[in-house]
């Protein structure tokens, strides 16, 4: 998929629950230059980065309710959350939803056909608009639209996208515990290019991080959720 951007005002506490709990690899030693010292965990389809910062909230309450990762074995994934002491909010297997860190709400389903321990499997969006919101994912970034159980949904590359209806209008990601996600692109210039013609609006414009084979740019879409979209950010790490 890309990346998932986390304010914290813990970065330790983020790294325990991502690496001990959740099993990511902590990547950073060796990618000091290209993410400016940002720590970063790496989960098969996505990478976490950490800045360390005050948040607006947590999940609850953004268009980012929660993402989502498919575990082997969740009942073994559940010991370590409660021997860290990490709030389960609900369980019903094969599924449970954790709020970890920061008020960061993660859901874990079980899929015992993984051939890896964990995966990144989803992010879910709480819009007063789901099918507007999904019909935008689709023409703008070329997801297959679709449903994921009950829910409206669109797929892309390493990542569900579920639009679940909501009452209450969710406010924005930015300045949020999960502040933005992120989409890898290739030829990001040209396909920046493509969405400006399209009338599409960019917060930061296209850009490359001199020396670091990496570029970047972002923007909102129309329904509140900050996005950066890179090209070279899938090579760290040692690749996908």
């Amino acid at each position: 998929m890309g990346h998932v951007h986390l304010n914290t005002k813990d970065p330790d506490g983020q790294k325990k629950f991502w690496v001990d709990v959740i099993g990511a690899v902590d990547i950073i030693g060796s990618e000091k230059t290209k993410l400016a010292f940002m720590q970063a965990f790496k989960l098969p389809g996505v990478l976490i980065l950490l800045r360390k910062t005050d948040s607006a909230g947590g999940t609850d309450g953004s268009v980012v309710n929660h993402i989502a990762v498919k575990v082997q074995d969740l009942s073994g994934t559940l010991a370590k959350v409660e021997a860290a002491h990490i709030q389960i909010v609900s369980k019903n297997p094969p599924q449970a939803m954790l709020l970890g860190p920061d008020g960061v709400r993660v859901e874990l389903t079980e899929d015992k056909s993984l051939v890896q321990p964990v995966v990144f499997h989803h992010v879910h969006f709480y819009t007063t608009k789901v099918d507007e919101m999904k019909k935008w994912y689709v023409a703008t970034f070329g997801a297959i639209g679709g449903k994921r159980g009950r829910f409206e949904a669109a797929d892309l590359p390493g990542v569900n996208l579920t639009f679940a209806p909501t009452e209450n209008p969710p406010v924005g990601t930015k300045g949020r515990a999960i502040d933005h996600i992120g989409f890898e692109v290739k030829d990001l210039e040209a396909f920046t290019k493509k969405l400006e013609a399209s009338g599409i609006k960019f917060d930061v414009a296209y850009r490359k991080i001199p020396g670091a084979d990496l570029a970047f740019a972002f923007l909102t879409d129309p329904f509140g959720t900050y996005i950066e979209l890179t090209e070279g950010l899938s090579e760290v790490g040692g690749g996908r």
